[in-house]
Protein backbone atom coordinates (compact mmCIF):
# COMPACT_ATOMS: atom_id res chain seq x y z
CA UNK A 1 0.00 0.00 0.00
CA UNK A 2 1.42 3.71 -0.53
CA UNK A 3 0.92 6.07 2.19
CA UNK A 4 -2.41 7.46 1.10
CA UNK A 5 -4.07 4.14 0.49
CA UNK A 6 -6.97 4.31 2.90
CA UNK A 7 -6.95 1.27 5.17
CA UNK A 8 -10.00 -1.49 4.02
CA UNK A 9 -12.95 -1.33 6.00
CA UNK A 10 -14.29 -4.81 7.95
CA UNK A 11 -18.22 -4.37 8.72
CA UNK A 12 -21.16 -6.72 9.79
CA UNK A 13 -22.87 -7.52 6.13
CA UNK A 14 -26.33 -8.16 7.10
CA UNK A 15 -28.27 -8.65 3.57
CA UNK A 16 -27.95 -11.58 1.77
CA UNK A 17 -25.26 -11.78 -1.31
CA UNK A 18 -26.25 -10.62 -4.80
CA UNK A 19 -29.39 -8.88 -5.21
CA UNK A 20 -29.81 -5.26 -5.09
CA UNK A 21 -25.81 -4.44 -4.04
CA UNK A 22 -24.75 -6.68 -6.97
CA UNK A 23 -26.56 -4.25 -9.43
CA UNK A 24 -25.53 -1.48 -7.89
CA UNK A 25 -21.14 -1.79 -7.73
CA UNK A 26 -21.40 -3.21 -11.25
CA UNK A 27 -23.29 0.34 -12.23
CA UNK A 28 -20.35 1.84 -10.10
CA UNK A 29 -17.64 -0.29 -11.78
CA UNK A 30 -18.87 0.92 -14.97
CA UNK A 31 -19.03 4.72 -13.96
CA UNK A 32 -15.79 3.98 -12.47
CA UNK A 33 -14.04 2.23 -15.43
CA UNK A 34 -15.85 5.62 -17.89
CA UNK A 35 -16.74 3.11 -19.89
CA UNK A 36 -18.55 4.17 -23.01
CA UNK A 37 -22.21 3.63 -23.75
CA UNK A 38 -21.34 2.32 -26.98
CA UNK A 39 -19.52 -0.50 -24.99
CA UNK A 40 -21.88 -1.74 -23.16
CA UNK A 41 -22.79 -4.06 -26.06
CA UNK A 42 -19.39 -6.14 -25.07
CA UNK A 43 -21.75 -7.50 -22.27
CA UNK A 44 -23.92 -8.92 -24.61
CA UNK A 45 -21.41 -10.88 -25.92
CA UNK A 46 -20.00 -12.08 -22.66
CA UNK A 47 -19.79 -15.87 -22.61
CA UNK A 48 -21.86 -16.53 -25.45
CA UNK A 49 -21.11 -19.01 -28.62
CA UNK A 50 -19.96 -16.14 -30.81
CA UNK A 51 -18.92 -13.43 -28.28
CA UNK A 52 -16.08 -13.93 -25.59
CA UNK A 53 -14.89 -16.30 -22.55
CA UNK A 54 -15.30 -14.00 -19.31
CA UNK A 55 -11.80 -13.15 -17.67
CA UNK A 56 -13.38 -13.06 -14.32
CA UNK A 57 -13.44 -17.19 -13.96
CA UNK A 58 -13.94 -20.21 -15.59
CA UNK A 59 -17.31 -20.84 -14.65
CA UNK A 60 -18.53 -22.50 -18.17
CA UNK A 61 -21.98 -21.10 -19.55
CA UNK A 62 -24.82 -23.67 -21.20
CA UNK A 63 -25.10 -24.05 -25.14
CA UNK A 64 -27.63 -21.97 -25.26
CA UNK A 65 -26.66 -18.80 -22.66
CA UNK A 66 -29.18 -16.60 -21.64
CA UNK A 67 -28.82 -12.46 -22.59
CA UNK A 68 -27.42 -11.82 -19.44
CA UNK A 69 -24.75 -14.44 -18.84
CA UNK A 70 -22.42 -12.22 -16.46
CA UNK A 71 -22.05 -11.95 -12.92
CA UNK A 72 -20.66 -8.68 -10.73
CA UNK A 73 -17.05 -9.98 -11.20
CA UNK A 74 -17.66 -10.26 -14.59
CA UNK A 75 -18.94 -6.60 -15.20
CA UNK A 76 -15.77 -5.91 -13.30
CA UNK A 77 -13.42 -7.76 -15.23
CA UNK A 78 -14.65 -6.42 -19.19
CA UNK A 79 -15.58 -3.38 -17.89
CA UNK A 80 -11.36 -2.77 -16.95
CA UNK A 81 -10.96 -4.15 -20.30
CA UNK A 82 -13.36 -1.71 -21.99
CA UNK A 83 -12.71 1.35 -19.90
CA UNK A 84 -11.87 4.95 -21.63
CA UNK A 85 -9.27 5.94 -19.48
CA UNK A 86 -5.85 5.39 -21.40
CA UNK A 87 -2.38 5.72 -20.36
CA UNK A 88 -0.28 7.43 -23.27
CA UNK A 89 3.34 8.32 -23.68
CA UNK A 90 3.17 11.17 -21.65
CA UNK A 91 2.24 9.71 -18.57
CA UNK A 92 5.40 7.77 -18.96
CA UNK A 93 7.51 10.73 -19.35
CA UNK A 94 6.03 12.61 -16.24
CA UNK A 95 6.68 9.57 -13.38
CA UNK A 96 9.69 7.75 -13.27
CA UNK A 97 9.34 3.86 -12.69
CA UNK A 98 10.99 4.31 -9.01
CA UNK A 99 8.13 6.46 -8.71
CA UNK A 100 5.30 4.20 -9.72
CA UNK A 101 6.76 1.35 -7.92
CA UNK A 102 5.25 3.34 -5.12
CA UNK A 103 1.89 3.11 -5.91
CA UNK A 104 -0.04 -0.38 -5.02
CA UNK A 105 -1.73 -2.62 -7.79
CA UNK A 106 -4.55 -1.25 -7.75
CA UNK A 107 -3.53 2.72 -8.08
CA UNK A 108 -1.66 1.39 -11.19
CA UNK A 109 -4.48 -0.16 -12.87
CA UNK A 110 -6.76 2.77 -11.87
CA UNK A 111 -4.98 4.86 -14.41
CA UNK A 112 -6.18 3.52 -17.59
CA UNK A 113 -5.33 0.96 -20.14
CA UNK A 114 -1.86 0.76 -22.32
CA UNK A 115 -2.30 2.91 -25.75
CA UNK A 116 1.27 1.75 -27.54
CA UNK A 117 4.33 -1.18 -26.69
CA UNK A 118 6.59 0.15 -24.60
CA UNK A 119 10.28 -0.12 -23.69
CA UNK A 120 12.00 0.78 -20.27
CA UNK A 121 14.80 2.79 -20.22
CA UNK A 122 17.40 2.82 -18.18
CA UNK A 123 19.12 5.93 -18.25
CA UNK A 124 16.14 8.13 -17.57
CA UNK A 125 14.18 5.59 -15.49
CA UNK A 126 11.22 5.83 -17.79
CA UNK A 127 9.16 3.21 -20.39
CA UNK A 128 9.25 5.05 -23.47
CA UNK A 129 7.15 4.25 -27.04
CA UNK A 130 8.75 1.44 -29.32
CA UNK A 131 6.94 0.31 -32.70
CA UNK A 132 5.86 -3.41 -33.03
CA UNK A 133 8.96 -4.21 -35.54
CA UNK A 134 11.58 -2.88 -33.05
CA UNK A 135 10.32 -4.59 -30.08
CA UNK A 136 10.05 -7.78 -31.92
CA UNK A 137 13.42 -7.06 -32.65
CA UNK A 138 14.79 -6.06 -29.17
CA UNK A 139 13.29 -9.38 -27.80
CA UNK A 140 15.21 -11.27 -31.04
CA UNK A 141 18.30 -9.86 -30.77
CA UNK A 142 18.26 -10.80 -27.20
CA UNK A 143 16.76 -14.59 -27.44
CA UNK A 144 19.42 -15.00 -30.35
CA UNK A 145 22.63 -13.47 -27.70
CA UNK A 146 21.82 -16.11 -25.41
CA UNK A 147 24.59 -18.74 -24.68
CA UNK A 148 21.97 -21.24 -24.20
CA UNK A 149 17.53 -21.53 -24.69
CA UNK A 150 17.52 -22.81 -20.85
CA UNK A 151 18.09 -19.05 -19.77
CA UNK A 152 14.80 -17.59 -21.27
CA UNK A 153 11.80 -18.52 -19.80
CA UNK A 154 8.13 -17.90 -21.49
CA UNK A 155 5.00 -17.07 -19.35
CA UNK A 156 1.71 -17.69 -20.06
CA UNK A 157 -1.67 -16.96 -18.38
CA UNK A 158 -4.97 -18.50 -18.67
CA UNK A 159 -6.35 -15.28 -20.33
CA UNK A 160 -4.42 -16.85 -23.52
CA UNK A 161 -6.70 -18.83 -26.32
CA UNK A 162 -5.99 -22.28 -27.31
CA UNK A 163 -4.35 -20.71 -30.69
CA UNK A 164 -2.26 -18.31 -29.17
CA UNK A 165 -0.76 -20.80 -26.68
CA UNK A 166 -0.38 -23.68 -29.10
CA UNK A 167 1.61 -21.60 -31.05
CA UNK A 168 3.77 -20.02 -28.32
CA UNK A 169 5.09 -23.69 -26.99
CA UNK A 170 5.99 -24.38 -30.80
CA UNK A 171 8.04 -21.19 -31.04
CA UNK A 172 9.52 -22.26 -27.90
CA UNK A 173 10.09 -25.48 -28.13
CA UNK A 174 11.56 -24.55 -31.91
CA UNK A 175 14.08 -21.72 -29.88
CA UNK A 176 15.40 -25.09 -27.67
CA UNK A 177 13.00 -24.72 -24.42
CA UNK A 178 10.63 -25.92 -22.28
CA UNK A 179 10.92 -23.48 -19.25
CA UNK A 180 6.89 -22.58 -19.30
CA UNK A 181 6.45 -20.70 -15.87
CA UNK A 182 2.43 -20.72 -16.21
CA UNK A 183 -0.49 -19.13 -14.19
CA UNK A 184 -1.73 -22.76 -13.90
CA UNK A 185 1.14 -23.29 -11.24
CA UNK A 186 0.13 -21.03 -8.41
CA UNK A 187 -3.29 -22.15 -8.82
CA UNK A 188 -4.91 -25.44 -9.99
CA UNK A 189 -1.38 -27.31 -10.32
CA UNK A 190 -2.20 -29.39 -8.16
CA UNK A 191 -5.48 -30.82 -9.76
CA UNK A 192 -3.22 -31.11 -13.04
CA UNK A 193 -0.85 -33.77 -11.37
CA UNK A 194 -3.06 -35.19 -8.75
CA UNK A 195 -5.85 -36.59 -11.06
CA UNK A 196 -4.03 -38.11 -14.05
CA UNK A 197 -3.21 -40.03 -10.94
CA UNK A 198 -6.39 -41.54 -9.96
CA UNK A 199 -8.68 -40.97 -12.98
CA UNK A 200 -6.08 -40.53 -15.81
CA UNK A 201 -7.13 -37.15 -17.02
CA UNK A 202 -6.53 -33.47 -15.31
CA UNK A 203 -9.77 -32.65 -15.93
CA UNK A 204 -13.49 -32.68 -14.36
CA UNK A 205 -15.66 -35.35 -15.37
CA UNK A 206 -18.69 -33.59 -14.75
CA UNK A 207 -21.13 -30.73 -16.95
CA UNK A 208 -23.36 -28.10 -16.21
CA UNK A 209 -25.96 -30.63 -16.95
CA UNK A 210 -25.16 -33.02 -13.97
CA UNK A 211 -26.00 -30.31 -11.45
CA UNK A 212 -29.33 -30.51 -12.78
CA UNK A 213 -29.32 -34.25 -11.53
CA UNK A 214 -27.05 -34.31 -8.73
CA UNK A 215 -28.69 -35.27 -5.21
CA UNK A 216 -25.84 -33.78 -3.20
CA UNK A 217 -22.95 -30.85 -3.69
CA UNK A 218 -19.86 -30.85 -1.78
CA UNK A 219 -18.14 -27.72 -1.96
CA UNK A 220 -14.52 -27.97 -0.67
CA UNK A 221 -12.07 -25.16 0.23
CA UNK A 222 -14.35 -22.67 -2.33
CA UNK A 223 -16.08 -19.24 -2.15
CA UNK A 224 -18.46 -19.04 -4.95
CA UNK A 225 -20.09 -16.30 -4.39
CA UNK A 226 -16.64 -13.98 -3.97
CA UNK A 227 -14.69 -15.72 -6.93
CA UNK A 228 -17.22 -17.25 -9.45
CA UNK A 229 -20.93 -15.67 -8.81
CA UNK A 230 -22.27 -17.19 -11.59
CA UNK A 231 -21.93 -20.82 -9.97
CA UNK A 232 -24.33 -19.72 -7.32
CA UNK A 233 -27.13 -19.87 -10.11
CA UNK A 234 -26.77 -23.17 -10.58
CA UNK A 235 -26.22 -24.36 -7.05
CA UNK A 236 -29.77 -22.18 -6.22
CA UNK A 237 -31.41 -24.65 -8.61
CA UNK A 238 -30.06 -27.21 -7.36
CA UNK A 239 -31.19 -26.39 -3.62
CA UNK A 240 -34.43 -25.61 -4.98
CA UNK A 241 -34.96 -28.85 -6.86
CA UNK A 242 -34.05 -30.42 -2.99
CA UNK A 243 -30.28 -30.85 -3.27
CA UNK A 244 -28.64 -31.43 -0.55
CA UNK A 245 -25.36 -28.61 -0.46
CA UNK A 246 -22.84 -28.74 2.04
CA UNK A 247 -19.78 -26.06 2.46
CA UNK A 248 -16.88 -27.60 3.75
CA UNK A 249 -14.71 -24.42 4.74
CA UNK A 250 -13.23 -22.51 7.21
CA UNK A 251 -15.31 -19.44 5.96
CA UNK A 252 -18.84 -19.12 6.57
CA UNK A 253 -19.21 -17.15 3.05
CA UNK A 254 -22.50 -15.68 2.93
CA UNK A 255 -23.37 -16.52 -0.87
CA UNK A 256 -23.39 -20.02 0.41
CA UNK A 257 -25.62 -18.86 3.46
CA UNK A 258 -28.30 -16.34 1.62
CA UNK A 259 -28.37 -15.81 -2.21
CA UNK A 260 -30.84 -13.24 -4.17
CA UNK A 261 -30.57 -13.67 -8.03
CA UNK A 262 -29.95 -10.00 -8.99
CA UNK A 263 -30.96 -12.05 -12.78
CA UNK A 264 -34.21 -12.86 -11.36
CA UNK A 265 -36.13 -9.15 -11.10
CA UNK A 266 -38.80 -10.49 -8.78
CA UNK A 267 -36.74 -12.18 -6.27
CA UNK A 268 -34.63 -9.16 -6.41
CA UNK A 269 -37.54 -6.29 -6.10
CA UNK A 270 -39.12 -8.38 -3.45
CA UNK A 271 -35.51 -8.28 -1.63
CA UNK A 272 -36.34 -12.45 -1.16
CA UNK A 273 -33.18 -14.89 -0.96
CA UNK A 274 -32.55 -18.49 -0.54
CA UNK A 275 -30.78 -20.57 1.77
CA UNK A 276 -27.75 -22.40 -0.62
CA UNK A 277 -25.78 -25.05 1.59
CA UNK A 278 -27.72 -26.92 4.22
CA UNK A 279 -24.75 -27.73 6.32
CA UNK A 280 -21.62 -25.78 6.98
CA UNK A 281 -18.38 -27.80 7.61
CA UNK A 282 -15.03 -26.06 8.95
CA UNK A 283 -12.09 -27.84 9.17
CA UNK A 284 -8.49 -26.52 9.79
CA UNK A 285 -6.93 -24.21 7.05
CA UNK A 286 -5.06 -27.39 5.49
CA UNK A 287 -7.25 -29.93 7.42
CA UNK A 288 -9.29 -31.06 4.42
CA UNK A 289 -7.03 -34.16 3.68
CA UNK A 290 -7.24 -35.70 7.21
CA UNK A 291 -11.17 -34.96 6.89
CA UNK A 292 -11.55 -36.44 3.54
CA UNK A 293 -9.80 -39.84 5.18
CA UNK A 294 -12.12 -39.44 7.87
CA UNK A 295 -14.80 -39.61 5.75
CA UNK A 296 -13.32 -43.03 3.53
CA UNK A 297 -12.64 -44.20 7.06
CA UNK A 298 -16.30 -44.25 7.97
CA UNK A 299 -17.70 -45.46 4.35
CA UNK A 300 -15.92 -48.37 4.64
CA UNK A 301 -16.97 -49.05 8.33
CA UNK A 302 -20.46 -48.68 7.29
CA UNK A 303 -20.13 -51.33 4.75
CA UNK A 304 -18.31 -53.44 7.05
CA UNK A 305 -21.76 -53.57 9.36
CA UNK A 306 -23.84 -53.65 6.32
CA UNK A 307 -21.93 -56.78 4.49
CA UNK A 308 -22.22 -58.92 8.21
CA UNK A 309 -25.66 -57.81 8.24
CA UNK A 310 -26.91 -58.90 4.71
CA UNK A 311 -27.83 -55.11 3.73
CA UNK A 312 -27.53 -53.86 0.76
CA UNK A 313 -23.74 -53.00 0.17
CA UNK A 314 -22.20 -49.28 0.75
CA UNK A 315 -19.38 -49.77 -0.97
CA UNK A 316 -20.29 -49.73 -5.00
CA UNK A 317 -18.42 -53.07 -5.18
CA UNK A 318 -18.68 -53.47 -9.15
CA UNK A 319 -17.59 -50.08 -9.83
CA UNK A 320 -14.55 -50.59 -7.43
CA UNK A 321 -14.21 -54.73 -9.65
CA UNK A 322 -14.56 -53.06 -12.79
CA UNK A 323 -13.14 -49.75 -12.54
CA UNK A 324 -10.44 -49.87 -10.21
CA UNK A 325 -6.84 -51.13 -8.60
CA UNK A 326 -5.10 -50.99 -5.41
CA UNK A 327 -9.00 -51.13 -3.35
CA UNK A 328 -7.18 -53.81 -0.45
CA UNK A 329 -4.76 -52.20 -0.12
CA UNK A 330 -6.40 -48.58 0.68
CA UNK A 331 -9.28 -49.95 2.80
CA UNK A 332 -6.42 -51.30 4.61
CA UNK A 333 -4.58 -48.26 5.39
CA UNK A 334 -7.71 -46.26 5.98
CA UNK A 335 -9.02 -49.15 8.86
CA UNK A 336 -5.40 -48.41 10.07
CA UNK A 337 -6.28 -44.91 10.83
CA UNK A 338 -6.90 -43.54 14.48
CA UNK A 339 -10.05 -41.77 14.65
CA UNK A 340 -8.84 -39.29 17.51
CA UNK A 341 -5.84 -38.49 14.96
CA UNK A 342 -8.38 -37.91 12.17
CA UNK A 343 -10.77 -35.96 14.34
CA UNK A 344 -7.75 -33.36 15.36
CA UNK A 345 -5.84 -32.82 12.14
CA UNK A 346 -9.32 -32.34 10.55
CA UNK A 347 -10.47 -29.96 13.32
CA UNK A 348 -13.99 -31.74 12.36
CA UNK A 349 -15.31 -33.47 15.26
CA UNK A 350 -16.31 -37.04 14.99
CA UNK A 351 -20.26 -36.33 14.92
CA UNK A 352 -19.79 -33.95 12.00
CA UNK A 353 -17.78 -35.67 10.30
CA UNK A 354 -20.12 -38.81 10.59
CA UNK A 355 -23.19 -36.50 9.51
CA UNK A 356 -21.15 -35.37 6.36
CA UNK A 357 -20.37 -39.21 5.60
CA UNK A 358 -24.36 -40.36 6.00
CA UNK A 359 -24.91 -37.32 3.32
CA UNK A 360 -22.68 -38.68 1.19
CA UNK A 361 -23.91 -42.38 1.50
CA UNK A 362 -27.54 -41.79 1.20
CA UNK A 363 -26.93 -40.07 -2.08
CA UNK A 364 -27.27 -41.30 -5.34
CA UNK A 365 -25.53 -38.87 -7.22
CA UNK A 366 -22.93 -36.66 -5.60
CA UNK A 367 -20.76 -33.74 -7.09
CA UNK A 368 -17.59 -32.79 -5.25
CA UNK A 369 -16.19 -29.43 -6.61
CA UNK A 370 -12.81 -27.60 -4.88
CA UNK A 371 -11.19 -24.79 -5.76
CA UNK A 372 -7.64 -22.90 -4.66
CA UNK A 373 -8.43 -23.88 -0.41
CA UNK A 374 -7.64 -27.13 -1.71
CA UNK A 375 -5.32 -26.91 -4.14
CA UNK A 376 -3.01 -23.94 -2.66
CA UNK A 377 -1.59 -26.56 0.39
CA UNK A 378 1.54 -28.33 1.12
CA UNK A 379 -0.64 -31.81 0.39
CA UNK A 380 -2.59 -30.76 -1.93
CA UNK A 381 -1.90 -33.38 -4.51
CA UNK A 382 -2.34 -35.81 -1.78
CA UNK A 383 -5.55 -34.54 -1.22
CA UNK A 384 -7.24 -34.00 -4.27
CA UNK A 385 -6.04 -37.88 -4.82
CA UNK A 386 -8.06 -39.17 -2.04
CA UNK A 387 -11.17 -37.54 -3.14
CA UNK A 388 -10.97 -38.99 -6.06
CA UNK A 389 -10.43 -41.96 -3.66
CA UNK A 390 -13.28 -41.46 -1.78
CA UNK A 391 -15.89 -41.03 -4.75
CA UNK A 392 -14.62 -44.25 -6.66
CA UNK A 393 -15.69 -46.09 -3.18
CA UNK A 394 -19.17 -45.20 -4.28
CA UNK A 395 -18.60 -45.02 -7.54
CA UNK A 396 -19.98 -41.83 -8.14
CA UNK A 397 -17.14 -40.79 -10.97
CA UNK A 398 -18.97 -41.51 -14.53
CA UNK A 399 -22.58 -41.21 -14.17
CA UNK A 400 -25.18 -39.07 -14.47
CA UNK A 401 -25.23 -36.13 -11.67
CA UNK A 402 -22.28 -37.03 -10.15
CA UNK A 403 -18.46 -36.78 -10.46
CA UNK A 404 -15.42 -34.33 -10.00
CA UNK A 405 -15.42 -30.55 -10.81
CA UNK A 406 -12.49 -28.42 -9.67
CA UNK A 407 -13.54 -24.93 -10.33
CA UNK A 408 -10.57 -22.47 -11.94
CA UNK A 409 -10.22 -19.04 -11.77
CA UNK A 410 -8.76 -18.21 -15.48
CA UNK A 411 -11.06 -19.07 -18.62
CA UNK A 412 -8.42 -21.31 -19.97
CA UNK A 413 -5.78 -22.51 -17.81
CA UNK A 414 -6.07 -26.13 -18.27
CA UNK A 415 -6.88 -25.18 -22.17
CA UNK A 416 -3.13 -23.84 -21.94
CA UNK A 417 -2.14 -27.35 -20.59
CA UNK A 418 -4.32 -29.06 -23.13
CA UNK A 419 -2.01 -27.64 -26.20
CA UNK A 420 1.24 -28.09 -24.41
CA UNK A 421 2.09 -25.23 -21.97
CA UNK A 422 3.88 -27.58 -19.68
CA UNK A 423 7.27 -27.41 -18.62
CA UNK A 424 7.16 -31.15 -17.81
CA UNK A 425 6.36 -33.01 -21.35
CA UNK A 426 5.19 -36.44 -21.77
CA UNK A 427 7.77 -38.13 -24.34
CA UNK A 428 4.56 -38.78 -26.45
CA UNK A 429 3.76 -35.09 -26.84
CA UNK A 430 6.78 -34.49 -27.73
CA UNK A 431 7.17 -37.60 -30.10
CA UNK A 432 3.91 -36.31 -32.05
CA UNK A 433 5.65 -32.70 -32.38
CA UNK A 434 8.48 -34.48 -33.90
CA UNK A 435 6.68 -36.79 -36.26
CA UNK A 436 4.17 -33.84 -37.28
CA UNK A 437 6.74 -30.74 -37.64
CA UNK A 438 9.74 -32.68 -38.42
CA UNK A 439 12.46 -30.67 -35.84
CA UNK A 440 13.83 -32.28 -32.39
CA UNK A 441 11.77 -30.48 -29.24
CA UNK A 442 14.40 -30.67 -26.03
CA UNK A 443 13.28 -33.51 -23.85
CA UNK A 444 14.68 -32.15 -20.43
CA UNK A 445 11.84 -30.55 -17.90
CA UNK A 446 12.08 -27.16 -17.90
CA UNK A 447 11.30 -24.48 -14.98
CA UNK A 448 7.57 -23.64 -13.23
CA UNK A 449 6.64 -20.23 -11.77
CA UNK A 450 8.88 -20.43 -8.36
CA UNK A 451 11.96 -22.13 -10.04
CA UNK A 452 11.95 -19.19 -12.73
CA UNK A 453 11.66 -16.64 -9.95
CA UNK A 454 14.69 -18.71 -8.43
CA UNK A 455 16.58 -18.81 -11.55
CA UNK A 456 15.85 -14.82 -12.27
CA UNK A 457 17.44 -13.76 -8.76
CA UNK A 458 20.52 -16.34 -9.08
CA UNK A 459 21.05 -15.04 -13.21
CA UNK A 460 20.56 -18.19 -14.52
CA UNK A 461 17.63 -16.76 -16.37
CA UNK A 462 18.04 -13.49 -18.22
CA UNK A 463 14.88 -13.36 -21.14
Amino acid sequence: MSKDDKPGRIAPYSRAAGGWDAIRFSAASLRQEQVALGNLKAFFKQNQPSGFDCPGCAWPERAHPNRFEFCENGVKAVAAEITSRVVTADFFARHTVTELMRQSDFELEQHGRLTEPMCYDAKSDTYRPIDWDAAMALIAAHLQALPHPDQAAFYASGRTSNEAAYLLQLFVRLFGTNNFPDCSNMCHEATSRGLPGTVGIGKGTVTLEDFELADAILIFGQNPGTNHPRMLGELREAARRGATIVSINPLRERGLERFSNPQHPGEVLAGSSMALSSLFIRPHPGGDFALIKAMAKRVIELDDVARVAGHERVLDTAFIATHTTGFEAFASDVRGENWATLVEESGVRREEIEQLTQIFVQSRATIVTWGMGITQHRHSVATIQMLSNLMMLRGQIGRPGAGLCPVRGHSNVQGNRSVGIEERPTAAFLDRLEQVYGFNPPRRHGLDVVATIQAMLAGKVKV
